[in-house]
């Protein structure tokens, strides 16, 4: 094992999310700054609850296309969740979400790179995509940061507080994700 294999104690890892992680998740869940850009929240405790028992549930006994993963460091225990979703028989679709109190850290890049990863690790996916709002330069930022490329707006498709929210979509697809991660690191 080299030493650039030794995961630091602030690198995330993914894994099933659980619902003993409810408590750790609406620390994030319930603040406005979390959820500006999405159509939920900001959650009640029972809110953030019953995502977690459901996305808990699609590890148990899948349903639909969707798993869940709480993103976790030895540092800081669960930081993230992160979801990947079956759009297509050649298509997935990514989404995470970090701490508010983490931002900044580098750890949505991570969490999104670690989700088109465990996408690609099915050999019949060719293609891994995510949408952010216009507006979520930060979000925009950690999509590109983790190799996806924007393709273009669609507009009006999610319904938020304030109105029609438009969507960023990005994209990777298979041969781009193994160049790049045939890359030396630091590139």
């Amino acid at each position: 094992m080299t030493i650039d294999a030794i995961p630091d104690r602030h690198d995330p890892v993914l894994r099933p999310i659980q619902v003993s992680d409810v408590d750790r998740i609406h620390e994030w869940a319930s603040r406005e700054e979390a959820c500006r850009f999405q159509a939920w929240g900001p959650n009640t405790p029972e809110e953030t609850a019953a995502f977690v028992t459901e996305a808990a549930a699609t590890w148990v006994h899948p349903v639909g296309s969707r798993v869940v993963y709480a993103a976790e460091t030895l540092a800081d225990g669960v930081v993230g969740v992160g979801e990947i979703t079956r759009c297509g028989s050649s298509c997935r679709e990514i989404a995470y979400a970090v701490h508010v109190d983490l931002w900044g850290r580098g750890l949505g890049t991570q969490v999104a790179r670690l989700l088109v990863s465990a996408a690609f690790a099915d050999p019949s996916v060719e293609r891994v995509q995510a949408t952010c709002d216009p507006r979520n330069h930060a979000s925009a930022a950690v999509l590109r940061h983790a190799g996806l490329i924007v393709e273009g707006t669609i507009r009006h498709s999610l319904r938020l507080r304030d109105g029609w929210r438009d969507s960023l979509m990005h994209s990777i697809l298979r041969d781009e994700w193994d160049s790049r991660s045939a890359e030396p690191v630091g590139r």
